[in-house]
């Protein structure tokens, strides 16, 4: 994924504005600051689950798999709950299962059913992840007022009501 390194400043975007009608500078100032934030914060996200040799993507499945009863779910509920392809979602799997993270297991009522189990050694993983995970995210969060991130989950919520605008 491309990164924008720096914001373009006001000046920079009225080049735009003055070509495109519909350039809004504050609108569009505001976009990019969001699109900005949210890969820092992914990013950042990426260098800490590294730390612990993981990817998003594996501990996404990982906390999906722990959500579940009895820690089992099946790949294509899993891909459409993560919001990936079956095959992207196989690949993670695949990954995990080397790893011994999760097992593939035949359905006990549907033999043609491959169900997906969390193993002990993927909890653990998990225990070892998820403690320092929500301090952190206790402690950027907590940069916030409550009014604030209240605030700024409505605002998120209602932009992501209309993220279709780019499909």
């Amino acid at each position: 994924m491309l990164e924008l390194k720096n914001l373009p400043d006001e000046h920079i975007l009225k080049k735009f504005a003055d070509r495109y009608e519909d350039a809004d500078i504050q609108k569009v100032l505001r976009f990019l600051t969001l699109l900005h934030v949210a890969t820092d914060l992914s990013n950042g996200l990426d260098r800490y689950l590294g730390s612990h040799a993981l990817l998003q993507g594996r501990w996404w499945v990982l906390i999906l798999l722990m959500r579940e009863d009895e820690g089992i779910s099946t790949p294509s509920s899993l891909a459409e709950k993560a919001g990936v392809s079956r095959a992207t979602m196989t690949g993670l799997l695949d990954g995990l299962q080397r790893d011994k993270l999760v097992t593939r297991m035949v359905a006990p009522k549907d033999r043609r059913q491959t169900l997906i189990k969390l193993t002990g050694k993927g909890q653990a993983k998990l225990d070892e992840v998820m403690p320092d995970y929500y301090r952190r995210v206790k402690q950027l969060m907590a940069v916030l007022t409550e009014e604030e991130g209240q605030a700024l989950q409505k605002v998120l919520l209602k932009l992501s009501q209309h993220a279709e605008i780019f499909d």
